[in-house]
């Protein structure tokens, strides 16, 4: 490389809102005089790639990604950090080409790492156990200027039996919320409307400083500048009346809960060993669903858990059906190295996995229409991408219904009120603008 000239940069996330949070800090701490940033599609000297691992597809992906790099840039030096360099830091070190993988408390210190980035004869291996590890990597993205991921909290304790998450980052912790609140502060002076919460177990938050989500989001609605707060995910175990009521009394939180429900059979969350059953997350839809009638309502669900009968799934799916849902985060189960799954007996064939999650998705598709259904003729207001895309621009409603409208280059990264209309040929809801 030349070393008289900035050397081009490149950073590429898989994975959750929170890496890439994660990865727009870990830009940020590249000095501009010293290096360049460029897209992950164009040529680089150096490329960061931040992986996921919370599946077999994305650990394939990421290999996936390491070699597209390698072999656009054959003298570029390749980085390699996140849940999957952490979990596996050998199988990315052996690909012929990387020459660094960090571990996820190496982050923290990054750019000593990058002192001498000529190509390596071997893979360096930096990565360390975090069973003991209190330490907090403050992130937030940048660079968006619709909206920003902020990371209000990292870890989990609750060892689910098919979810490697703790290991790779460790036990639940987060920083204090005036230090949240100082970020949120910095995101508004970038001009950002939006942000959203993010963590591996956003409700768990407060644990380590003996607060709660309702006590940081009670602070942060007293941040100017900033239009709309939006939670990434909550247990249903951690949902609590409290918060569904502070979300439904301010204007300023958006009304969309995402919750992890993973079955809806009794039987299948004791072998998932998840600290609820059936009938809390039921009873929490069905609360917000009076407190707030037009809240959109998403879940996750894992299709084929071993032991997972087709009595059980039949229970599941009629499960979801009777709940006022807006649509379905729907995965395979994908067994994970290390964990109690992957002993559990009763494997479910592929192909019945898949059919599952063929169900499920038309089910959530089914959902998703009826929820915009219930919206038609509603006042809302919408965020406006940035974006223009085939002559029209996008946006979302609070509820996270997602719209379009002819472009108009003033709406872009503006809240405007709007009347929902029908259904585009797209799936999106049409919207008229509310002018006066």
């Amino acid at each position: 490389m030349n070393n008289n000239r900035k050397k081009k940069i490149a950073f590429h996330t898989l994975g959750c809102k929170l890496n890439f949070a994660e990865t727009s800090t870990l830009a940020r701490s590249f000095p501009a005089e010293k290096y360049e940033r460029v897209a992950s599609g164009q040529e680089a000297d150096i490329y960061i790639i931040n992986t996921c691992s919370v599946t077999g597809v994305a650990d394939r992906k990421c290999r996936q990604a390491v070699k597209r790099f390698i072999k656009r840039c054959p003298d570029a030096f390749i980085a390699v950090t996140g849940c999957y360099a952490q979990l596996r830091p050998g199988e990315l070190a052996s690909i012929p080409g990387v020459d660094l993988v960090l571990g996820t408390n190496e982050r923290f210190s990054i750019m000593d790492f990058f002192e001498d980035t000529g190509k390596r004869s071997g893979a360096e291996i930096h990565s360390c156990e975090l069973s003991d590890s209190d330490r907090f990597m403050h992130s937030f993205s940048a660079g968006d200027r619709t909206r920003s991921f902020l990371k209000v909290q990292d870890g989990c304790d609750y060892n689910c039996s098919y979810c490697t998450i703790p290991l790779a980052r460790g036990r639940s912790r987060n920083p204090e919320i005036k230090t949240l609140a100082a970020e949120a502060g910095t995101i508004a002076a970038g001009g950002v409307k939006e942000i959203v919460l993010t963590g591996v177990n956003t409700g768990d938050f407060g644990k380590s400083t003996g607060k709660s989500l309702v006590n940081l989001l009670g602070e942060l609605v007293r941040v100017k500048g900033i239009e709309r707060y939006r939670i990434s995910s909550v247990e249903p175990n951690l949902l609590t009346d409290e918060l569904i009521a502070l979300c439904a009394a301010e204007p300023v939180i958006m009304p969309h809960f995402h919750i992890p429900l993973q079955s809806g059979s009794d039987k299948i969350l004791a072998l998932m060993k998840r600290r609820y059953r059936r009938e809390l997350f039921a009873e929490r839809v069905w609360h917000i669903n009076d407190t707030i009638p037009l809240a959109g309502i998403g879940a996750d669900i894992i299709a084929g858990f071993p032991g997972e009968s087709e009595t059980d799934f039949a229970e599941t799916f009629s499960f979801l059906e009777s709940l006022p849902l807006s649509y379905l985060h729907v995965f395979p189960f994908s067994e994970r190295p290390g964990t109690a799954a992957e002993k559990l007996p009763g494997k479910v064939p592929h192909k019945e996995k898949d059919l599952r999650c063929k169900n499920l998705l038309d089910l959530s598709q089914k959902k998703a229409m009826e929820f915009r259904e219930r919206n038609r003729g509603k006042k809302a207001e919408v965020l406006f991408e940035h974006v223009k895309s085939k002559g029209l621009i996008y946006g979302f409603t609070g509820n996270y219904i997602r719209v379009e409208h002819p472009w108009e280059a003033a709406l872009a990264g503006n809240i405007r009120k709007v009347t929902i209309l029908g259904m585009s040929a797209s799936g999106n809801m049409n919207i008229e603008l509310n002018r006066s």
